[in-house]
Parts: C-alpha cells; sequence; structure tokens
C-alpha cells in the first residue's frame, strides 16, 4: 500500500464530505428561513395564524438542533455493494440528507438500510464487498480504515487500506466524556440496539463490553424510529452519579438526538439534586424495601407541633373538637385518599362535626349557614384547621424522622433498635439541601404517600369559593400550600407536574444492578407505562441483598414482555488488565461474567507495596502513568481518604496542568473535573460506568472493606483502564 495510494482515497472521500457539509448548510437555511417564516404567520393575529407558527417554529428549531448536532464525524461510513446490485457507493452518516433533486445522498445510521453497515461479516457479507470507515477531524477527513467482505465480489479491484476501523477506535486517548461508538458497532451490539421497542431490553455483559453506549444508541434508533411516540412521551436515562451523567452527556447530542432527560439517581426526582452517598451501614437501611412501610406510616402521622384540641363557644353552645374526636376525623380523611389531596375536605369536616354539637335553641335557630360563616370568620378557627391539617412537602415529612420517638413509633417492628440509631444520626439536623442521594428515593415514596396539593383553577383564584369542597370559603386554608411548597430558605424545588405526569414512554437504567429496592419503586414510577431498556452486570452490584432487589425490579416491570441480549467482548481493557481483574474476581468468590478482552498492549498491571510513605508512593505512580498516556488518568480511594489525596494531588507541581484545582475538588468531590483536566481523584463508586486512560488505585484492601459488597466495587474499578493499571497499598 502506497502512500499515494492512500492520500487519493482520503481525497476521493473529502470531496464527497464537502459536498455532504454544503447540503448541510443549505439544509440549515432552510429551517431559519422555515422559522423566519413561522415567526411572520404568527403576525396574522388570528388563532390559526397563532397555531401554524408555533408549529413550524418548533419544527424548524427542532431540525436546527439536529443539524448543528450532527457535525461531529457527520459521515463516517461507506459500503460498497456488488456493481450487478448497486454500482454507486452508499454512505451512512448520523443523520440522514437528501440532495437537490431529493435523492438520499446521506443515510441515518438508524435507518434500516443502514443496518448492514452493522450487521455484514466476512461470512455473511449481505451483497457488501468493502465496508469502509471516515474518521474525521471537525469537516476533514483524516484516515479510512477497509474491511473487505466479500473477495470474489471485488471484481473493480477495490482497494483495502488501513488496520481496521474497530482496532484503531480502541486504541485511542480517552478524554473526559464518552463519544458514540456509531461508527464502528459491532453486530452482537447492533442486534441489541435495533431490539423490539415493545416491552423491557435487556442487556447484560461482563465489564468493557460497551453496555452503556450501545443502551444509549438504542435510545437514539428508537427516537428515530417511533418519534411521535418517544418525543412526546419523553425518554429518560437514568445513571449512577452526576459524574457518570456527565461523562455520557455527549453521546446522545452526537447522534442528533436531545429530547432526553439525563438524572442520576441524585435527580429522578424533580426539584431534588443530591450527590453524597450516606455511609454504607446507613445506606443499606435507607435501601431495604422495608423503608416504603415506614414511609407509609410516617406520612399518615400528625404533624409535630400541630394542636391536639380545639374549643369554641358559639351562641350557648361549647363546642370542643379533643384528641378522640380528632382521631376519628382523621381516619376518616385518610380513608378518602392520599394526605394532601384531603385539604379542600378538611373545612368541611370541621364543620360538620361541630356542627353536630349544636344543642342551643339559639344556635339552631340562626342555621347551618350562618354557622359555617360565623366559624370561617373566626380567626381561631382558621388558624386551628390550617395548623391541624397543613399540606405537607415531602422534605418536610422527611424531616420529622429526625426525632427519635416518631421514629421509634413509625419503624416498630421493621427497623431494629440499632438501623434506628443509624437512622436518626443521618438525619437530626440535617436540611433539604443535604438530602443524601438514598435519600431521594424515600422522599419520592413520601410524595407518592402524600399525594399533591390539589392545585387551583384560575377561577378558584378569583373566586375561593370554589376551591373548597362544598363551597366553603376558606382561601387562608388554600393559599397554605403555596406557602408550604415555597419555604425561603430550603433547597427544595417543588415538582412542576403532579405525580400523575411523572411517567416516561421510555426509561433507560444504566448499572441496574445497583439500584437499591426504594430506587426500583422510585424508577418504576417513571415507566408505568414505558418500555425500558436495562443495563447491568450483577457481578458488579453494590447492593447486599440482591434477591431483594430482583423482587423490587420484577414488581416495577411486571406484566411487560422480555428481550434479552449479551454482550461477550471486551472492547475496554487490553487483555493484561483483564486478566488481572478476572484473577482478582475469582480469587474473592465474585460469579462474575468474564468477557473476551480483544486488544493487547503487553503492558502487564503495576502492584507496588507495601509502602512506607504513601503520598510519595502515590505520586510517583501518578506522575509515571500520567507521562505515559495521552488521556485521562484517574486516581481511585477509599471514600475516607478523597479529601486527603485531593489535597496531596493539587500540591504536586509535576500535575499543575492536568489536576483539577483544590478549591473545584473540595466544592464537589464528586464532579467531574472539566477543560483540560485529565487527573481527578474518584471513590470507588464514583467510577461506576466511567472508563480512563490509566487507574492509579490508592489502598486497595481499604476499598474491599468499605462495605459488604466492597470487593465487586474493587472488582469494577480494577476494569476501568484501557491502557495501565498500577495498585499502591
Amino acid at each position: 500500500m502506497t502512500e499515494e495510494l492512500v492520500e487519493q482515497e482520503i481525497a476521493r472521500e473529502q470531496a464527497f464530505v464537502d459536498r455532504v457539509h454544503r447540503q448541510l448548510a443549505d439544509a440549515g437555511k432552510a429551517a431559519q428561513q422555515l422559522a423566519r417564516e413561522g415567526h411572520e404567520r404568527g403576525r396574522l393575529g388570528h388563532e390559526g395564524g397563532l397555531v401554524e407558527r408555533d408549529a413550524m417554529v418548533f419544527q424548524a428549531a427542532k431540525r436546527l438542533a439536529q443539524l448543528d448536532a450532527a457535525h461531529e464525524g457527520l459521515v463516517f461510513g461507506r459500503l460498497d455493494l456488488r456493481p450487478e446490485l448497486d454500482p454507486e457507493p452508499r454512505y451512512v452518516g448520523r443523520i440522514g440528507l437528501r440532495d437537490d433533486n431529493r435523492d438520499s445522498l446521506l443515510i441515518d445510521w438508524r435507518a434500516p438500510a443502514a443496518a448492514v453497515f452493522y450487521q455484514a461479516t466476512a461470512a455473511e457479507p449481505q451483497d457488501v464487498v468493502r465496508r469502509r470507515v471516515l474518521r474525521s477531524a471537525g469537516t476533514t477527513v483524516v484516515s479510512v480504515e477497509d474491511e473487505l467482505l466479500d473477495a470474489e465480489g471485488n471484481v473493480d479491484d477495490l482497494p483495502i487500506l488501513g488496520e481496521g476501523a474497530l482496532m484503531a477506535q480502541l486504541s485511542r486517548a480517552r478524554d473526559r466524556t464518552m463519544h458514540s461508538i456509531v461508527a464502528t458497532i459491532q453486530a452482537e451490539q447492533d442486534k441489541a440496539i435495533r431490539a423490539p421497542s415493545k416491552g423491557v431490553t435487556t442487556i447484560s455483559g461482563g465489564p468493557g463490553v460497551g453496555k452503556t453506549v450501545v443502551a444509549l444508541h438504542r435510545a437514539a434508533y428508537l427516537l428515530y424510529n417511533e418519534r411521535r411516540r418517544f418525543e412526546t412521551g419523553g425518554v429518560l436515562v437514568v445513571g449512577p452519579s452526576g459524574v457518570f451523567m456527565r461523562y455520557i452527556e455527549r453521546v446522545l447530542p452526537s447522534l442528533g438526538e436531545t429530547a432526553v432527560a439525563l438524572r442520576s439517581l441524585g435527580e429522578v426526582v424533580d426539584g431534588v439534586r443530591s450527590t453524597r452517598h450516606d455511609e454504607p451501614a446507613v445506606a443499606d437501611v435507607k435501601g431495604s424495601a422495608r423503608m416504603a412501610e415506614v414511609m407509609r406510616r410516617t406520612a399518615r402521622q400528625q404533624a409535630p407541633g400541630s394542636p391536639t384540641e380545639f374549643r369554641l363557644f358559639w351562641y350557648d353552645n361549647t363546642l370542643v373538637l379533643d384528641r378522640g374526636l380528632l382521631g376519628r376525623l382523621r381516619r376518616q380523611l385518610m380513608s378518602q385518599g392520599r394526605r394532601n389531596q384531603q385539604v379542600p375536605r378538611v373545612a368541611r369536616t370541621l364543620l360538620d362535626a361541630m356542627w353536630r354539637q349544636v344543642r342551643s335553641e339559639r344556635g339552631r335557630d340562626r342555621g347551618r349557614e350562618s354557622f359555617d360563616d360565623d366559624l370561617l370568620d373566626n380567626d381561631d378557627f382558621l388558624d386551628f384547621a390550617v395548623a391541624w391539617w397543613p399540606p405537607l412537602s415531602a422534605p418536610e415529612v422527611l424531616s420529622w424522622l429526625g426525632d427519635p420517638e416518631l421514629l421509634a413509633r413509625v419503624g416498630e417492628g421493621i427497623l431494629t433498635p440499632e438501623e434506628q440509631r443509624l437512622l436518626v444520626k443521618s438525619w437530626a439536623g440535617r436540611t433539604t439541601a443535604d438530602l443524601s442521594i438514598e435519600d431521594v428515593a424515600l422522599l419520592d415514596e413520601l410524595r407518592y404517600a402524600l399525594g399533591d396539593v390539589p392545585a387551583r383553577t384560575d377561577d378558584e383564584r378569583d373566586d375561593p369559593m370554589g376551591a373548597i369542597e362544598g363551597a366553603v370559603d376558606m382561601q387562608e386554608l388554600m393559599t397554605a400550600s403555596d406557602r408550604e411548597y415555597a419555604p425561603s430558605g430550603r433547597a427544595w424545588a417543588p415538582p412542576t407536574h403532579s405525580i400523575e405526569d411523572d411517567g416516561y414512554a421510555h426509561v433507560l437504567i444504566d448499572e441496574a444492578q445497583d439500584l437499591t429496592p426504594m430506587q426500583w419503586r422510585m424508577v418504576g414510577r417513571r415507566g408505568r407505562a414505558a418500555s425500558w431498556t436495562i443495563v447491568g452486570d450483577p457481578a458488579q452490584s453494590s447492593w447486599p441483598v440482591p434477591a431483594e432487589s430482583a423482587a423490587a425490579r420484577a414488581e416495577a416491570l411486571a406484566g411487560k414482555a422480555l428481550h434479552e441480549f449479551h454482550l461477550s467482548t471486551n472492547y475496554r481493557n487490553s487483555s493484561e488488565i483483564y486478566a488481572f481483574a478476572a484473577a482478582y474476581a475469582e480469587r474473592v468468590g465474585l460469579d462474575a461474567d468474564l468477557p473476551t478482552a480483544v486488544r493487547s498492549t503487553g503492558v502487564e498491571p503495576k502492584v507496588i507495596g507495601p509502602v512506607p510513605d504513601l503520598e510519595a508512593a502515590t505520586r510517583a505512580a501518578v506522575v509515571e502513568v500520567a507521562g505515559q498516556v495521552g488521556g485521562t488518568v484517574g486516581v481511585v480511594v477509599p471514600v475516607a481518604r478523597r479529601s486527603e489525596v485531593n489535597a496531596w494531588l493539587a500540591s504536586w507541581p509535576e500535575l499543575a496542568d492536568d489536576a483539577p484545582s483544590a478549591r473545584a475538588a473540595a466544592a464537589d468531590a464528586t464532579v467531574a473535573p472539566s477543560g483540560e483536566d485529565r487527573v481527578v481523584v474518584l471513590t470507588g463508586l464514583d467510577t461506576k460506568g466511567l472508563e480512563f486512560d490509566a487507574i492509579v488505585v490508592v489502598r486497595p484492601q481499604e476499598i474491599e472493606d468499605e462495605s459488604a459488597t466492597g470487593r465487586a466495587t474493587l472488582y469494577v474499578v480494577l476494569t476501568r483502564a484501557t491502557q495501565l493499571l498500577t495498585t499502591v497499598s
């Protein structure tokens, strides 16, 4: 193969890519013109013009967003078929484009016509003679990689260039974000991507097989194939951490999709963002399915500090709402539905109970209407009603559980004294700004147990008489909900929609093996009517009671058809690194799914220790690997050492240009660094779903000892590196 031939082929492909980009620019201008026309239609001043304008502007904006996202390697594939079938090459790209004659210029990778690009093999070429992958930097083609699939069909002597697209992709340096594999999807991955849209699709396999990126490409495929259904109903992608979500956030936009909600487990509930994990012992209690009953009981408790009695003298009658009567009224209201939904009924219920106590002739002569009017004009009664049955937010109710007596009451027969002690310690004195990731699922449980406060219509805001069941005028009781849901100084923003509108059309769960039973309940509520994609590997699970989690998962997915796919090839790790990790899994008794690593570097993992000076040894190891790789370096530490090692890293002059600032690390140790920072300190759980060119593991034994599932966590850590792995003990 001559250099001249390579240059000729690159120039030939560059000419086509230039043509596509010119067409893309023309399409962008057309979309902008459509947007302008939409605005002009809106000036017609009638309802039809406004509706037409909104539709045109929406479609134009969506197309512009798709075109803007498509520039990252817009054209990446070429298929040369047998000449007798099609003498012209077919090009595959991130979006579909037509030329001025409306003929296909570029095939969208998700279209059925593009499936053969991923599914053809030398054993079954499917009429494909040559498959070519184009690698570009911006709009410039920098290399091509070919595979000859049908030698007998190569009657035109098509040149075959490169070392193979997949190996070229695997050997490149990693940066701080995941990239799409759209150009190098393999046949077993493509089957999972194009699985039926209904029911539940599971994608399993060991580390490095591409589960996450395959699942994201599946989301893009579903949006392409059934856009109206999935764009209208929404697609929710849930990952283990904020670090992970920032790592994958570029994948879908690069595939032309922007209509997807990306949420970490700490962000699934609207208005909440949590990045902090509880210590393992506390997390194990909070994640248990038993907590569903604890939250149900808590939602039915009388609000701490609320009144237990009310007395009023009215026309020769002493009216009394004592503890016993109030208890019966509470049970009556609770039997009619969720607590907050009973707010409009509270006034009528209390008035009915008090009217039944009116015995005097003077009182009876005035009648029920005057009775209601008098009490609703009485500030003492209004204050009592609001205090006795206030609209409650989930964070407020969760805060009650910092009281040992209340927790003992709702946890009786469910939680041991030691578990209660751990929970009280976790919750006492905490604000809603400091909720843990494990608290978010409990918050969601409470939100559903409490229910939404009924929203007032505009008419009811103008006429409060309509806001209370039975046309009772009690504006103060309803406006209390506005105060309770927007208290000053709280880091809680109320959901912008009701619990009835939480659902999505498709839910994608990554690292599903880590979800606790309570998190499965939380996510399950978002997918009752949805199709699902579930990604995971049981051997990497951080939840200590798999059977309990499996039961919660089965409940969330009940009645849905199951499509199972297993990936068996490890594309991430070198064979040397994965052999080291697999040997560890076997040594500690993990029932691990062991995929085949296809790439070798000839570099064995390095084990350092025991060492007399941990900082000096860690410094030497990090500096060494950072000098050997051009991409990212992860320094993985026990939770208790994260702040300490972050401080070390900030003080090492050799890494001044590579490491995040100490201030940034201290502000949020779970947030991945941005920009050019390529060395980052993470805990074992933080590494879930991530990959680095090099990994330095500090005190691996301490990571293993941190929790009941520490062995699985350390196994995950050992499988994060693509090129170099070092442990410092």
